[in-house]
């Protein structure tokens, strides 16, 4: 990639995190929102868990084994990455960087502990929970799976109660009753945060400059 392709910081993209607990929704969303938003672009995450049905590598997730994610910690070319119920999730980094750089948005479907190691390196990002209409509704979803043991659904349910808890370290919080409700509400925080002053002062500045 050359330097030329590269924006202004003022024009720099927007990082979108979307985050919250296991069944909640996040992955039919995004799918839902990438038709709806097609300039929106979505970052793979890689992973240790097998694929689901349907799954694909390199589209769902970058499915590697344990040792081949270890060797990209090791690399350090992880943008972040966390163990979940047995399993490793992660973020490549270079990927994430690039695309800011070029004045694109980008959004990360990942885990709430992910999202957090996130939030410590890209305080100017945008953090969203998605929330199940309720408790009851999110265990209906993971036993519909069909894939989880009553073992592991009490396991999920368990970390999803702690996880809504953190919920304070976001800055929206969404609830997923409705898939197309949830893809609109998630466009118009994106096209609040591009008319926020802070991202365009040195934009301003810029044209200011340019009067003579």
């Amino acid at each position: 990639m050359t330097s030329n392709q590269y924006v202004s910081p003022a024009e720099r993209g927007i990082l979108i995190v979307l985050s919250g607990p296991s069944g909640v929704g996040k992955g039919t969303v995004c799918k839902a929102l990438r038709g709806k938003a097609p300039e929106l672009v979505y970052s793979v995450s890689a992973t240790t868990r097998s694929p689901r049905e349907g799954e694909v590598d390199g589209v769902n997730y970058f499915f590697k084994t344990r040792e081949q994610f270890q060797r990209l910690i090791d690399e350090d070319q992880m943008l972040e990455w966390a163990e979940y119920v047995g399993n490793l999730y992660g973020t490549p980094r270079k990927f994430v960087e690039d695309t800011l750089a070029e004045g694109k948005d980008i959004i990360l479907e990942i885990e709430v502990q992910g999202a957090l190691k996130v939030r410590q390196k890209f305080p100017e990002g945008v953090f969203i929970f998605l929330l199940p209409p309720s408790m009851n509704e999110l265990q209906n979803r993971i036993e519909g799976r069909g894939t989880e043991s009553e073992e592991s659904i009490r396991s999920r349910m368990s970390v999803a109660m702690e996880e809504i808890r953190l919920m304070e370290h976001y800055d929206y919080a969404i609830v997923n009753d409705q898939v197309d409700l949830a893809c609109s509400r998630i466009q118009a925080i994106i096209a609040a945060e591009h008319c926020r002053k802070d991202r365009m002062v040195n934009k301003i500045k810029h044209w200011m400059a340019e009067v003579k």
